[in-house]
Formats: C-alpha cells, structure tokens, sequence
C-alpha cells in the first residue's frame, strides 16, 4: 500500500492496564471520517478525504495511486484542481512562437474558450463538455476553418497538460469528439482581366503592386516591404527577404513568413512596370523596428511608401485602396450609405498570388519550383491547394496512347491486322 488511512474520530490510547484501547477523537461525528495519506514521488504528503462508511473506497483509492505510481501513469490529485483558466494563461505565457501569431493564439484562446471552459478544473472535463463547447462555437462563428484553428490551440493547452503530469487524457482527442471540417473551398484564381482591370482602378502609386503579386508571387506584406536593393533588373531576380508586418498595432520589419528567404524570376514586363514606377514614385527611406515594436530601427529604401512618405499600412490600404479598386472592378458590390465594404476574404490580394500559381502551372512549371517561389514550407501544401489547377493528364493519356495507335496505323501488321 503506497500509505495508510487515518480515522480522524478514533484514536488509540494505551489504557491503565497498559493495554491499548480505542477512544474518541473530538472530531468525532464531525467532517469526514477518512483520511487517505501517502508519499508522493516528489518526497511531500498527498491525502484524500472519505466519509464515515467508506473506509473501503478510501483503501481502493490509495490502492490506484500506488498502481499509478508503479507504472508511471501517476498523477498529483490537487494538480488536476487547476481550471483550465488558469492552466490555458501559464500556457500562454510560456508560448514562444513568434509575437504576431502569439497574439492571435491569446486572443482565440481568451475570447472563445477561456469565457465557456476557464472555470472547469482540468480533472473534471469529459468528452461532453468540449462537444457542448464546440455547439456553442458554431453558433457564434460560422466559419468553420476558424472554428478549427481555435479547437487545435484548446486541444494543445490539454496536450501541454499531459506533458506537465497534471491530466492524464486529452478530451478533444475523444472519438467522440469531431474537429470542425476543414476548409473545402477550391482556389479559384482570377482571370487576366479581371487582375487588369483591379490595377487600372488603383491609385498610380500602388499600381505595380498587382505586377509584383501576379507576376512574381509576393505577398502583400512583402510587397510593402520590398527594398530597392533587392530588386536585380540585369539579371531578373527578386530576392524576397523581408516585409512589413503589423505587431500588437505598431508596423515593423520582419523576414518572410517562416524565415524563409528566397529568390523570385523578374519577368521582363514585370521588371519594365517597376522600372517606370520607380522613375514616377522614387522609392523613399523608411525606418521601423527589427521585428518587434522595440527591436532595433531597420533603416530601407522601400519601392512603395505612402502619399505623404512612411511605409504602407495593410488595415489603411485594404480600406482605402484595394477595395475600392475591386469595387471599381465589380468584383465587390458598393457599400450601402455610411458603411464600409463587406467583407473580401477571398478577393484579396492573395488572389494575385493564387493567379500567379495558375499561370505557371498552366505552362508547364513543377509543383516544387512553384513552391520554392512562393515561399511554401513544403511542396506537399502547394499541390494540396493547386492540384486542382494542374493541366489534366486525362489528355496526356489519351496522346500518348494514340501516337502509339497511330504509329502502327501505317504498319501492315499492326493491331487492325491482327484482327483480321
């Protein structure tokens, strides 16, 4: 037996014949009988509490925690009392992505899990109590993708649990527990026209910006961010090593996404539209933190800047510029009177960068060399969300096996022959 149990209304005495004899504690008939103590692995005292009558469940239970301790499956009872508020904000603290996706991990994680599922201890929760979660989830945010995202961040605050000793099962990998469906939509890039059509209806100023995204593959925030000196007109290249991100509402410079650095083919129509951008709108010295808002000042000499000079700002320029040139476009509809545009997901300017991954599929380009200028991580994601805009090989199929009918056609003992 890992302990003992103490009953807290009886004691032993020795009595005047020397012999030892039970008698009455002054707790007696007060509180709980039953006290179940033992030696945790950590050298201090651990003790549960029974009432009168069940001497037995005590004993079963220290019985457990002696197995738990022989197999390494233990557990400190008074560990798994902490809510999941205040495990989910030690969590928090200890995250060390980077400051732009911790802050969107302790937003998701405050504003829609902590206000539902903060006051449970952890050692209470059931399957049931995330499915009820996730009902509650669905009726406030019906974007599924995002439903996932935040349901994946709760299920690792469960995950780090288990590794800290204090739970011992997550209840979001429960078989009866179903992760909100991924997001199914197939890209749909836009035509030549239509991208066309968006850049004529921008400001001159941000004009090549669509040249840069559709004929190159940045993203916007490396658009912002693209310096001078990064551009290489005589040989065609683009290196792509930083952008303007926006941390906690103050703009600063960062690498790429995942620190991943790469170089990007220039197309000589795209070269010749930065070309003349430069000589209309001559790039400007712009200084903001490395990194973080108190990261060391990072002086380039950006292609694009604002009106009035400083760099450009994602909220002011999607608000003021992009969306009035979709609308411009019809690609979005006006906004009714005194409100602003309606949400565009899918028309940002990502969708230049979803063109270009179609233009360059369509002729022929491989999936890995799309990836390396693009910026993915892993070819595997760029033929996840492009595979569908490969050119078929149904055709290639049907080519391949009649050049072989057709080459036997002038043959006199070809396959017809051998009918006969």
């Amino acid at each position: 037996m890992a302990g003992h149990v103490q009953d807290r209304w009886y004691k032993t005495v020795t009595g005047p014949d020397g012999k030892p004899k039970r008698e009455r504690t002054d707790r007696y008939g007060t509180g709980k009988r039953y006290r179940a103590r033992y030696t945790g692995p950590d050298g201090t005292e651990k003790s549960q509490s029974f009432p009168d009558r069940q001497k037995r469940l005590a004993e079963e239970w220290l019985a457990r925690i002696e197995a738990d301790m022989s197999r390494g499956h233990y557990l400190d009872p008074r560990a798994g009392r902490i809510t999941f508020g205040q495990y989910a904000e030690q969590w928090l603290s200890s995250l060390t992505t980077d400051l732009n996706t911790r802050s969107s991990v302790v937003t998701q994680i405050r504003r829609h899990a902590i206000p539902h599922l903060g006051s449970r201890p952890l050692e209470s929760f059931q399957p049931s109590h995330i499915r009820e979660w996730l009902s509650a989830l669905e009726g406030t945010l019906p974007q599924s993708s995002y439903r996932r995202v935040i349901f994946s961040n709760v299920s690792a605050v469960f995950t780090a649990a288990i590794d800290d000793g204090v739970l011992s099962k997550n209840p979001c990998a429960a078989r009866s527990v179903s992760a909100p469906a991924p997001a199914r939509r197939r890209v749909q890039p836009w035509t030549a026209e239509r991208v066309f059509e968006v850049r004529a209806a921008l400001p001159a100023r941000y004009q090549a910006m669509t040249d840069l995204g559709g004929g190159c593959g940045l993203r916007q925030g490396e658009i912002f961010g693209l310096p001078l000196d990064e551009v290489d007109f005589d040989g065609g290249w683009l290196h792509v090593a930083h952008q303007v991100k926006v941390i906690s509402g103050h703009l600063v410079f960062a690498p790429p996404k995942r620190e991943k650095e790469r170089d990007v083919p220039l197309p000589d129509r795209v070269a010749s539209a930065l070309r003349e951008h430069v000589k209309q709108f001559p790039p400007a010295e712009v200084t903001l933190p490395w990194r973080t808002p108190d990261g060391p000042p990072l002086t380039k000499l950006l292609v694009f800047t604002r009106d009035r000079g400083g760099p450009v700002r994602r909220t002011d320029f999607n608000a003021y510029s992009w969306k009035p040139a979709l609308e411009a476009a019809g690609v979005i509809p006006p906004p009714r009177d005194g409100a602003r545009h309606q949400a565009a997901r899918e028309h940002g300017m990502h969708a230049l960068r979803h063109f270009y991954a179609s233009v360059l599929l369509d002729a022929g380009e491989s999936i890995k060399a799309l990836s390396q200028y693009l910026g993915h991580s892993d070819p595997g994601f760029t033929l996840r969300v492009y595979t569908h805009l490969m050119p078929s090989s149904e055709g290639r199929t049907r080519r391949a096996v009649d050049k072989v009918h057709e080459a036997t056609d002038s043959k006199s003992d070809g396959p017809q022959t051998a009918q006969d």
